[in-house]
């Protein structure tokens, strides 16, 4: 008797089956993920992408830089990998669309934060004016330096192509918002040369109800109406003139917010002289100032001064003084 063992075994595999697994190890791709991928073909206007999903994924050629580019392979080059940023949803082809740009972007945003936190100078080509000021790039970002603060005698338009070391004014990537100071940036400059009781030359260039403004080698100082002299003035227009040169002293160097406070009431040899004698004032100067000196160190030291230096007054005048450096 022959016994007939024999099993049967189904190894049918259709098309749906094989499908039907693609789909449930298939990842799941959303926008906003940024995902490894390799550049599977180049074509005129953009590049497919694998990414390892179903059908290869496309990238825009307006989508590969935060920067211009008129040719795909200025940016990628057939078979590379890299990281790209999942920027809509399938298409009705089942289409992934991505961007380099995006994340480019992002990059760049992180960058200048970190750079306003360090409160980091930065220099830029100006590529472009405006009636409000000229615009720059910033990490491929567009940046705006407000007229008030571009420090030059120069017309606006004839800053473009040059570079021009900038500040941080504001950093702010939820509002589109990149504002940055050149007139900053050269105060601080100038600052690290400068020191609190320093008597300098220079010239009034606008006189304002609250004080002058004085330029200081390229700079503008605020020469405060309380610091002009001891005696009572109404206004300082009844004191000075545009383009006088005048003696000053520095009595505060405020290089956050770029500002330059200044004094003639602190090399007065007897209260009023500014108004009275403003020859002698200049003349002993020098003397004053050292004796200004002597009293900042005497304070320092935490000795008692019998005299107190008279404090600045915060008179909020921040923008005003910031328009008003620029104005003449």
């Amino acid at each position: 008797m022959v016994s007939q063992n024999t099993a049967t075994v189904d190894i049918g595999f259709t098309h749906d089956d094989f499908a039907a697994l693609l789909d449930k190890y298939d990842y799941h791709f959303s926008p906003g993920d940024i995902v490894p991928g390799t550049v599977f073909s180049m074509e005129p206007r953009g590049a497919l992408i694998d990414i390892g999903a179903k059908t290869a994924a496309y990238i825009p050629i307006q989508e590969m830089s935060i920067n211009r580019v008129d040719a795909p392979d200025e940016v990628l080059q057939s078979d590379e990998t890299r990281e790209f940023f999942i920027l809509t949803d399938e298409n009705e082809d089942g289409q992934l669309t991505l961007s380099i740009r995006r994340i480019e972007y992002m990059r760049a945003w992180e960058r200048v934060r970190q750079l306003q936190a360090e409160d980091a100078t930065v220099r830029s080509l100006v590529f472009a004016t405006n009636r409000g000021g000229a615009l720059v790039r910033i990490e491929g970002l567009r940046g705006f330096i407000p007229g008030s603060h571009i420090s030059t005698r120069q017309a606006k338009e004839d800053l473009v192509g040059q570079e021009l070391p900038l500040k941080f004014l504001e950093v702010d990537e939820d509002r589109n918002r990149l504002v940055l100071s050149h007139r900053r940036a050269l105060v601080e400059r100038k600052m690290n040369g400068l020191e609190v009781g320093e008597v300098v030359v220079g010239s009034v260039r606008g006189i304002k109800p609250y004080g002058a403004f004085i330029d200081i080698g390229g700079v503008s100082g605020l020469l405060h109406i309380s610091e002009i002299s001891h005696d009572h003035i109404d206004t300082p227009h009844s004191v000075f003139q545009v383009n006088d040169e005048l003696k000053v002293m520095i009595i505060d160097l405020d290089a956050e917010r770029g500002r330059i406070s200044l004094s003639t009431k602190q090399l007065e040899p007897e209260p009023g002289d500014m108004l009275k004698n403003r020859d002698l004032v200049f003349e002993k100067a020098e003397e004053m100032a050292e004796k200004y000196r002597e009293k900042l160190q005497a304070e320092a030291a935490g000795l008692t001064v019998e005299d107190q230096v008279d404090g600045t007054e915060d008179l909020e005048i921040d923008e005003e003084y910031i328009s008003a450096t620029e104005e003449d």
